[in-house]
């Protein structure tokens, strides 16, 4: 299956997605680029959260993993493809630039 190019699509779309929003972090300074350690561990504790959040639902039978054309097969646990942990970290930052990034704004009164 890893030989089949659409089979990297899903997890080439969230690195993609992912180095887009590193780019408006560092512009802006608004996360990682602000504070490095701070954010590393916020998005450790963040991530490690939802996939022990995962890991019980899918011990509960609720998470289900189905195959996809676009998701390499790499499975880091039953039911836990690779790309679940790309999307975690994305999340987990994507989040903290838009809160980070609405309080800059509203401080500011709009004009940055």
């Amino acid at each position: 299956m890893l030989s089949d190019p659409t089979s990297f699509l899903y997890l080439g779309s969230l690195l993609i997605s992912t180095g887009c929003m590193l780019l408006l972090d560092w512009r802006f300074r608004l996360f990682v680029f602000r504070a490095p350690v701070r954010a590393g561990l916020v998005l450790v504790a963040g991530t490690a959260f939802f996939l022990l959040w995962d890991l019980a639902g899918i011990a509960l039978g609720i998470f289900l993993h189905g195959p996809g054309p676009y998701m390499t097969g790499i499975m880091l646990a039953p039911e836990l493809p690779l790309e679940e942990l790309f999307f975690l970290l994305f999340l987990c930052h994507l989040t903290m630039v838009l809160v980070l990034g609405a309080q800059r704004l509203l401080e500011s009164g709009g004009s940055t």
